[in-house]
């Protein structure tokens, strides 16, 4: 597009030494809310180009190079047996850039992206979700049950903190089992409250022990006005504004090394409101990442 230096122009198809990965996992399969999340990898990449480079705030452009790595090869597997691949390709991303963006697909793919970074001591969750993500495994793996699934496999909840937990949107035993666990939590109304500032330092202090951060960003926390294509997303969630902020000083984390976007299901937004939210998702992880 002439005369408008957009993020698309970012986007590599090889090269070595590039800081950034772009991952992309259509996983679907598993959803509590059957749809069509696994699109949304595609039309992120084809919404780049109406995201500039340019921030008017900071006065400066985004220029680093992001090496797009394609789509991790799924092909109808289970959220079970797709396990393996997502993470075999996370840590692949992750041995050769400084951070990786892992585009979804539903939330699932964020347990294996933190399995990935090896000792669960060491790895540090933060969410930005209106869910505990902490449904029952008995049924097996779902987008509804990853951090119980975390927890399970070893990550202390003194690892873990949760940011925009919406209220209606999760039941009574979920909380109970997130405060059992050390979860730190901190709810929709407490950002809109103490600010999303306060909410961001309180994340990154409850896991400053760790030596590495995944931040998951379900897209449902969102207000479901600035989010429609979230399946999860409600009235009364996120500022996208909000949103946007906590990504962003998220990224400047040196320890962070993956950050998914995950529970965008590109079919449910007939308007290009939800892919423009998503697309510039990336903006502001570069800008964090250039911040560091």
């Amino acid at each position: 597009m002439n005369g408008w230096p957009n993020i698309s122009e970012l986007l590599l198809n090889d090269g070595e030494n590039v800081p950034i990965g772009l991952l992309g996992v259509p996983l679907a399969v598993g959803s509590v809310t059957p749809g069509a999340c696994d699109q949304a990898p595609a039309l992120l990449r084809q919404t780049l180009k109406r995201i500039g480079r340019y921030d008017v705030e900071t006065q400066r452009s985004v220029s680093t190079p992001i090496l797009d790595r394609g789509d991790v090869q799924l092909g109808g597997l289970s959220i079970e047996a797709a396990a393996g691949p997502i993470g075999d390709a996370v840590k692949a991303s992750a041995n050769q850039h400084s951070l990786t963006f892992l585009v979804g697909g539903n939330n699932a793919i964020t347990r294996p992206a933190v399995l990935a970074m090896g000792d669960l001591s060491k790895v540090g969750l933060i969410t930005l979700d209106a869910h505990f993500d902490m449904r029952d495994l008995d049924h097996g793996l779902s987008n509804g049950n990853p951090v119980r699934a975390l927890i399970k496999d070893g990550l202390p909840g003194k690892n873990i903190a949760q940011i925009g937990l919406a209220a209606f949107a999760n039941t009574e035993k979920m909380h109970r089992d997130a405060i059992a666990a050390g979860n730190l939590l901190v709810t929709i109304d407490q950002v809109r409250r103490d600010g999303i500032q306060k909410a961001v330092e309180l994340a990154i202090e409850h896991t400053r022990h760790c030596e590495t951060l995944v931040i998951d960003c379900d897209i449902d926390v969102i207000d479901r006005s600035q989010m429609p294509g979230a399946p999860g997303a409600r009235p009364g969630g996120m500022r996208v504004a909000d949103f946007y902020w906590a990504v962003r000083s998220l990224a400047s984390q040196h320890r962070t090394r993956v950050i998914d976007l995950t529970e965008w299901d590109p079919s449910l937004d007939p308007t290009d409101v939800s892919a423009l939210t998503a697309a510039r998702w990336v903006a502001e992880c570069i800008a964090g990442f250039e911040a560091r």
